[in-house]
């Protein structure tokens, strides 16, 4: 049987790319979005590779959804063997400005609905004695500091330590738990509309990186699949950062 994979938020960019990353290395592909129409043009991209992607709409705000998505897939495909946990939220305000409501919407989808679908697929496997990989996919800004970012930044710096505790946790179940920690893409996401179509921003943002240029969703993707991978089969509760030396300043 061939392995499975479920992707949240695959929509486009790092999700789109890593399902069809995952597509050619031979996985059967379970992709989420949250509506099922959003996710037709990477199920047609899949489907050009020769897979036939299973498409769930998944509200991470809502456990009924998530156990539900879960199940979808195992029934359809027979199992399940990694979960990347792609999907969120971003809110680029203050701290001063961030409402209530914006919080409480934010850390639901990113830290509690990223936390219940490792808990839902970590269940299956223990229950099943089966190994399996999770792959968070987090942020830079869940490691450093930034102005506009820090709802964000908090709820990817929980994932982060989230990461850790999982993978110590289920290491005697041979689940691996890592996560990866992108900066800013070169990526179409909706959120970076603005300041990417503008030359004066980008510039400034690229002397910024030591080695000025932005990583892809494709090699994001990539890093995600390594880990997922047997080529990593010693790794767990480590953060790939993909900065472009951010960090290392």
């Amino acid at each position: 049987m061939k392995p499975t994979v479920l992707i949240t938020g695959a929509s486009y960019g790092v999700g789109e790319q890593t399902a069809i990353i995952f597509a050619q290395q031979g996985y059967q592909v379970a992709i989420t979005a949250t509506k099922a129409s959003n996710l037709n043009n990477t199920k047609k991209n899949l489907q050009e590779l020769g897979v036939d992607p299973l498409c769930c709409e998944l509200n991470l705000r809502s456990h009924e959804s998530i156990q539900q998505v879960i199940q979808q897939v195992i029934g359809h495909f027979g199992a399940l063997d990694t979960l990347v946990n792609n999907a969120g939220e971003n809110i680029r305000k203050l701290a001063v400005d961030v409402t209530k409501d914006a919080w409480d919407t934010l850390i639901a989808t990113n830290l509690t609905g990223t936390f219940l679908m490792s808990q839902s697929f970590g269940k299956y496997l223990i229950e099943n004695r089966r190994p399996g990989s999770i792959i968070q996919v987090a942020s830079v800004h869940g490691l450093i500091g930034a102005q506009e970012r820090s709802t964000y930044g908090i709820s990817k710096a929980a994932i982060l330590h989230m990461t850790k505790m999982l993978a110590i946790e289920w290491a005697d179940h041979q689940i691996r738990v890592n996560a990866v920690a992108p900066g800013r893409l070169e990526t179409e996401s909706p959120s970076r509309a603005g300041t990417g179509n503008n030359p004066e921003y980008m510039a400034a943002m690229l002397k910024k990186v030591p080695l000025h240029r932005l990583a892809t969703a494709h090699e994001v993707g990539q890093a995600i699949y390594y880990l997922a991978s047997s080529a990593a089969k010693s790794i767990t509760g480590h953060t790939i950062v993909l900065d472009g030396g951010i960090l290392a300043g």
